[in-house]
């Protein structure tokens, strides 16, 4: 090191030559420290980089031994493996601890070179100091974001993975159970794609709390993705553990969120997996508790199930039954199909006459047989198939319809139920008036029904897609009235004509005075807001009379008639209806 760098620019002059102006000019502007000893490891430069760092100033540094930096941190073992690589390596490189002026300690990224004279003898060190405070707080971030959902601040995938076989291995050393618990928000998707994905961020947030404050300190919540979150209690006395503290995570989460203005509720469906009983790895458990989970969805949502092998079993008649519903859509063609539509009348309660029939869909697999729409309609909707299987019913039935005529049948209203998902596409209307032109029909000679949940859905869509069906002339009507949670003052709103009256609350009303009670007040509300109703799952004489009793329009079960194939239904209606309706 020239002198003009030692003396630190004290006695820089003109007689520096252009090279040790660059050389000392680098010294000064560089970013790291730098410290400079001579042949006895006394200070003899720093540049104001290292007097920054260190709080000490040059005249307080120059002549002094660099141990006056030492924190007392940096092991003895260190120190020994730099000596050594100086001595054979002429430079080491790594990370001590230095001490403030002030006391502090904080750590340093190291440098250290051996100068030599000319001859090669020992002149003394360089050392460069980098600042790796700010790296450190860097790396502890990272670690952190690698571990942990950065939404939530819950435990994420991979540390839920790394703490569940930590605790698995304890468990096994301690011939204790553990409990997995996958939680999946009921109705998370409809809210996020209705108000947006901010709120439902919010919305996240807010659950994660919650679950944060249903379980032990020594208990894991994590989120694993989507609005999907996991809970491993370890180390549990009993299955009945895992099912308290997931009645304590129902009853928490059933509370509203008040979101942005927003009364938002996400109810959990969760599934449980044990070990050692239903897994020994984390996969295997994870498996059976996402199998649970499912069925817990298909139980009706809000509830808990355990884990048994059974589920598995049917999980793998499901997966089938969806094989082969997806080559039974896709084999429609106007020539054929596995697919069929009953017809199941509804009756004029004052005069008896037949109306209307509900077109109810069925299905004849070759390899499943005939299989009840309570099993492959889900199924439908779950997949996407229900679009085209929809679509498909609405075409047919207009065409079904229009043989009907050329038979002699006229005047007889059908009804087509229509999913969520075709309601909520843009092509409905474009398709119910096709259909009706391609088959020469009246609007009237269709009613569409949709369910009281699916009209609550995304209501401002709803209503601008209904007010275009009714503006056709299209009746509708909205099924299973009385088991969602309609708001009157939107109903009141909607182009419907007719209210149907679940049979759920028909079927007892003989023997429960509530559903008796039920009937009544629906039925009288219906009329109330110049609506007709339409009974459902009438099967009785005396449900008969009590429902013509207190008014109600229409009547439809098995009193009259189960749902019939196309050919039956021509003979019924024939037998049952005036010529002209």
């Amino acid at each position: 090191m020239k002198r003009a760098v030692t003396s630190n620019a004290e006695h820089s002059s003109k007689r520096n030559s252009p090279s040790e102006k660059a050389l000392l000019c680098a010294f000064e502007q560089s970013h790291e420290g730098i410290l400079v000893t001579d042949c006895n490891n006394h200070i003899v430069a720093a540049n104001q980089a290292f007097t920054r760092l260190s709080g000490y100033s040059l005249k307080e540094l120059i002549g002094r031994n660099p141990r006056v930096l030492a924190s007392g941190r940096t092991t003895q073992a260190l120190y020994a493996a730099m000596r050594q690589a100086l001595d054979t390596q002429d430079y080491w490189e790594g990370e001590v601890w230095n001490k403030h002026k002030d006391g502090s300690i904080y750590p340093r990224q190291l440098k250290i070179s051996v100068l030599r004279h000319a001859d090669g003898s020992f002149q003394g060190h360089v050392a460069n100091y980098i600042d790796t405070h700010a790296s450190h707080e860097v790396a502890d971030r990272l670690t952190y974001l690698a571990y942990h959902d950065p939404l939530t601040n819950l435990p994420n995938r991979l540390a839920f993975e790394l703490q569940l076989a930590q605790s698995l291995r304890a468990c096994e050393r301690t011939n204790q159970q553990l409990a997995l618990m996958l939680i999946d928000l009921d109705n998370f998707k409809n809210i996020n794609d209705t108000l947006g994905h901010q709120i439902g961020d919010q919305l996240l947030q807010s659950v994660a709390q919650r679950l944060r404050e249903c379980v032990r300190a020594s208990d894991l919540v994590a989120r694993i993705g989507g609005d999907e979150f996991v809970v491993v209690l370890p180390e549990i006395e009993s299955p009945l553990t895992a099912a308290r503290v997931a009645s304590k995570i129902q009853s928490n989460l059933v509370d509203s969120h008040m979101i942005s203005d927003h009364v938002l509720y996400a109810t959990p469906s969760i599934g449980i997996s044990l070990y050692p009983i239903d897994g020994r790895d984390p996969g295997t458990l994870l498996r059976n508790a996402d199998t649970a989970m499912y069925f817990a969805k298909s139980a009706g949502r809000n509830n808990h199930q355990f884990y048994t092998t059974r589920m598995n079993e049917a999980a793998g008649e499901r997966l089938q039954m969806e094989n082969e519903l997806r080559q039974a859509v896709a084999g429609i063609s106007p020539t054929g199909s596995e697919f069929a539509l009953h017809f199941q009348p509804q009756i004029e309660t004052v005069s008896g006459r037949v109306v209307g029939v509900e077109a109810l869909l069925r299905w004849n697999s070759p390899k499943l047989g005939l299989i009840s729409p309570m099993r492959f309609i889900p199924i439908a909707e779950e997949t996407g198939l229900i679009q085209p299987l929809g679509d498909w019913v609405i075409w047919e039935t207009c065409r079904l319809i229009r043989v009907m005529k050329g038979r002699g049948v006229t005047g007889i209203r059908v009804a087509i139920n229509i999913s969520a998902q075709q309601l909520r596409h843009e092509n409905l209307v474009l398709l119910v008036r096709g259909a009706l032109a391609c088959y020469d029909l009246e609007a009237q000679d269709i009613e569409l029904e949709i369910t009281e949940s699916t009209a609550m859905d995304k209501p401002e869509m709803t209503l601008t897609i209904l007010d275009q069906l009714a503006a056709m002339g299209v009746k509708l009507a909205i099924d299973d009235f009385g088991t969602g949670y309609s708001s009157l003052a939107y109903l009141k709103h909607l182009p419907i004509h007719r209210l149907k009256l679940d049979r759920s609350f028909v079927k007892d009303l003989e023997t429960d005075p509530n559903d008796a009670a039920i009937c009544t007040a629906t039925i009288a509300l219906g009329h109330s807001l110049g609506l007709e109703l339409v009974a459902e799952g009438v099967e009785t004489e005396t449900q008969r009379d009590f429902l013509a009793g207190l008014g109600c329009d229409m009547l439809q079960g098995y009193l009259y008639s189960r749902p019939m194939p196309f050919e039956a239904t021509v003979d019924y209606l024939k037998a049952h209806q005036p010529t002209n309706g």
